[in-house]
Parts: structure tokens; C-alpha cells; sequence
């Protein structure tokens, strides 16, 4: 079987059969060169399956199911609330952030926020890249774009780890299964309003990564991973 593995929105089960869209149609024929009678994979929430190439029809691909691979594992609920960033380092961001097993991707505006937009098609388009790539299944989660304000009042009850130069914690514990939320400033920092507010969260565990002033998406970078490796520890 091909190591071609794509995304797929709509429901799979074995035996079924269904069509690609125009985009992946192409990609198949044109790029991989994939033939009738070969095979590759797609997967969405259900699991990963085996399919193979059964017609190409007016350049769509038409294919049947043949197998499960895997299902879906259960995942570490592991957040991540960010400011908007110029597009490349943004891009950036996402791309790690899913790569590195990111379930709910958070965009926030704060005081300090440069970039108040975001592109959500093409957000969601990186996702799917790095996921078909990074081998996982499920997708990160696209939270719509809210203020500090918001996020504060909707996070009362969740542990959020606060990146924060500040701090003299440099050790992070983590227990029980509930969601891990990340919080990344803007590449100005919170104002000492925005971080009085943020320090009453019930559940704020502040953490210094480095001594040095590390822009947006290293720091995103850093502390899923710090994240990451503690919970597999």
C-alpha cells in the first residue's frame, strides 16, 4: 500500500464506496500518479482505513474501502490560546501545534495584539496538512476568535499553564485527565491589568521556559512540547 494518507470529512466503513473532491482527485492522479488497483489511506475522527482506486471519472477519484487500520486513540486533552501573529509565523505555529498533538486551538485578542484577523480557511487548511502528515487522526479543534475577557470567563474551571518570564516556576505536575491549556501571550506581553487578571484563575500554574525573550510561536513551540513530554513522563 501507498504511504499516501489524506484527510476525508465524510463517514467511512468498510466496504462502502465514495468519491474524493476535485483538490484530492488531483493530487491522487496528478501527483502521486496513483492507479485503478492501487491503494492509500484516509482517515477522519472514525479511525484510518485502507482504499483502493476503483475508477477516475472526468478526473474525480472514485474508491472502495477495503480495511480498517486503526481507530481513533484517546487523546490528552491539550489546548492551546494564542494571540494572532504575522501569517508566516503564524502558519509556523499551527503547523507545530498540530504536529505536536494540539486538540483545541484557541485564538485570543488582547490589548497588546497586532494582528486582530485571522484566516480561518487557511487555518484549518494547515491543520489538515499537518495532520495527514504527523500521522494523526483526530483534528484540532478551531475555537472562533474572542477577547482575554472572554477566554478568562470561559476558563474559571481550567488548568491553564501561563508562559510567563516573571516567574520563578520553572517545574510544572500535572494530574488527573482534564484539559491542559496552554496560554501564550503577544509578542508585546500582557499588560499587568491583563496579567492580574489572568493570575485569578483558580487553576494558573505560571511557568518560565528561558531566561531569554522568546517570540510567540517559539514559545508556543516550547511549552507544548514541555507539556507534552510531562504527561508522557
Amino acid at each position: 500500500m501507498s504511504n499516501i494518507r489524506l484527510f476525508f470529512n465524510e463517514s467511512l466503513s468498510i466496504n462502502s464506496k465514495s468519491k474524493l473532491d476535485k483538490a484530492q482527485s488531483r493530487y491522487i492522479n496528478k501527483v502521486m500518479r496513483i492507479k485503478i488497483g492501487e491503494k492509500f489511506s484516509l482517515f477522519n475522527r472514525s479511525g484510518e482505513y485502507e482504499v483502493k482506486v476503483e475508477n477516475t471519472v472526468k478526473g474525480i477519484v472514485e474508491f472502495s474501502v477495503e480495511k480498517k487500520l486503526r481507530s481513533t486513540d484517546t487523546q490528552k486533552e491539550i489546548w492551546l490560546a494564542f494571540t494572532p501573529i504575522k501569517l508566516n509565523y503564524l502558519n509556523l505555529m499551527i503547523q507545530k501545534a498540530t504536529e505536536l498533538g494540539v486538540t483545541k486551538l484557541m485564538p485570543i485578542i488582547t490589548e497588546r495584539t497586532v494582528v486582530r484577523k485571522i484566516n480561518e480557511k487557511r487555518i484549518k487548511k494547515i491543520i489538515i496538512e499537518s495532520s495527514e502528515q504527523s500521522n494523526r487522526l483526530n483534528l484540532p479543534v478551531l475555537d472562533k476568535l474572542k477577547s482575554l475577557d472572554e477566554f478568562i470567563k470561559e476558563n474559571t474551571e481550567t488548568t491553564v499553564i501561563f508562559g510567563d518570564l516573571n516567574s520563578n516556576n520553572k517545574k510544572i505536575y500535572i494530574k488527573g485527565n482534564d484539559p491542559i491549556c496552554i496560554l501564550i501571550g503577544p509578542e508585546g506581553d500582557f499588560s499587568v491589568k491583563e496579567r492580574e487578571n489572568i493570575s485569578k484563575l483558580k487553576k494558573i500554574i505560571p511557568l518560565n521556559i528561558n531566561q531569554n525573550i522568546l517570540r510567540s510561536e517559539t514559545a508556543a513551540i516550547s511549552m507544548i512540547s514541555i507539556v507534552s513530554f510531562t504527561l508522557l513522563s
